[in-house]
C-alpha cells in the first residue's frame, strides 16, 4: 500500500506529494474512474475536507473521497454544505469545497455561491449532473447549473470527459 502522500496508478506510475503534474498526460487517469480521479485531483490541490449532501448523481464521488484521505462532512441540506465550505475557507485560509447532486441539489447551492462571491471567499462547488448523452434533453433532475451560476462565479466548468477533470480542478 502506498504512503498517504503518494498514489500509485495501474501502470505503476506514482505521484508523490500529491502532484498530478508529474504524470504524463496519458498516465494521469490510468484505471481510475471519474470519481476517483476527482478525489486524486482535489487531494493534489491540498483539499482534505469537503462538505456535502449525497444524492444519486454524486454517490460515487462520496464513496471515493475517503479512499484518498479526504474527510467528508455530510450536511443535512446542500445550503448547509455551501455555507460550511465558506466558513471553513474563512476560518482556515484554505479553499472550501462543497458537493451536491444534480438538479435541485445544484440549485440549492446558488445562494451560498453568490454570498461567497460577494465576500471574495474562495470556494469550489461541485455538482453531479445527468449523463452527457442526456444533456439538453430535459432529463430527470437536469438543470443548466453552469448558466445559472456563471454571473456569480469567477470560473465555471461543465466536465464532459473524465480526462478533463485534473486540468479543470487545477
Amino acid at each position: 500500500m502506498p504512503a498517504e502522500d503518494s498514489i500509485t496508478y495501474q501502470n505503476e506510475s506514482t505521484v508523490t506529494g500529491g502532484s498530478l503534474s508529474d504524470l504524463k498526460p496519458d498516465q494521469r487517469h490510468g484505471a481510475l474512474r471519474g470519481a476517483q480521479l476527482l478525489a486524486v485531483a482535489l487531494q493534489a490541490e491540498g483539499v482534505d475536507t469537503l462538505f456535502g449532501y449525497p444524492g444519486g448523481a454524486n454517490l460515487e464521488i462520496f464513496d471515493a473521497l475517503p479512499e484518498f484521505g479526504i474527510r467528508c462532512v455530510r450536511t443535512e441540506h446542500e445550503q448547509g454544505a455551501v455555507h460550511a465550505a465558506q466558513g471553513f475557507a474563512r476560518a482556515t485560509g484554505k479553499v472550501g469545497v462543497c458537493l451536491a447532486t444534480s438538479g435541485p441539489g445544484a440549485t440549492n447551492l446558488v445562494t451560498g455561491i453568490a454570498d461567497a462571491n460577494s465576500d471574495s471567499t474562495s470556494i469550489v462547488a461541485i455538482t453531479g449532473n445527468v449523463p452527457s448523452s442526456l444533456l439538453g434533453k430535459n432529463a430527470f433532475q437536469e438543470v443548466d447549473i453552469v448558466s445559472i451560476t456563471k454571473p456569480i462565479t469567477k470560473r465555471n466548468y461543465l466536465v464532459r470527459r473524465v480526462s478533463e477533470i485534473p486540468d479543470i480542478v487545477r
